[in-house]
């Protein structure tokens, strides 16, 4: 089954996602197993976020592949009896599959942890904020404190010359 569909709300992280109501594409293969319905198939979209470095936009194109079981009710008791997490444990909703909780826990963690526009961005000034990438030569004079005294010597040495 190929299917288009609107992502959810909150498919990613604080720094990268898929944009609520934008397009994932599915192509998923339903399977009636003893235990219930086998869900597999690939997720496709568009995740749009913000350069940990530069914060500027960072564009990625996700896929990756979806399996997930999906067990009949008097499945999901026995399950759970036997050691799974309640929480990992998928059940069916009559005959209707609830794919929203796994696709998020299948497309959030293979978003990058700390995306960026591009592998070698060197990020803003920590003096005043400037796009290094806009600017390799950008650079700001700064002299140590420790050596204020000496470059006031160096003014009154200046005045006393003009004299």
């Amino acid at each position: 089954m190929q299917r288009t569909v609107g992502a959810p709300e909150d498919l990613g992280t604080d720094v990268i996602g898929i944009p609520t109501g934008t397009d994932v594409e599915l192509d998923l293969r339903l399977e009636a197993v003893m235990e219930g319905v086998l869900v597999t198939g690939s997720v496709r979209g568009r995740a749009i976020g913000e350069c940990v470095r530069c914060l500027g936009e960072v564009v990625e194109n996700v896929d990756v592949s979806l399996t997930e079981l999906y067990v009949y009710p008097e499945r999901a008791a026995v399950a759970v009896e036997d050691g799974d997490d309640e929480e990992d444990v998928r059940e069916l909703e009559g005959d209707l599959v609830d794919l929203e909780p796994a696709l998020r826990d299948t497309v959030v963690p293979a978003l990058p942890f700390q995306p960026l526009c591009r592998p070698d961005c060197p990020g803003l000034c920590s003096e005043c904020g400037a796009r290094l990438a806009d600017d390799p030569d950008h650079s700001h004079e700064t002299l140590d404190p420790r050596w204020s005294a000496l470059g006031s010597l160096l003014g009154s040495n200046d005045e006393t010359k003009e004299s």
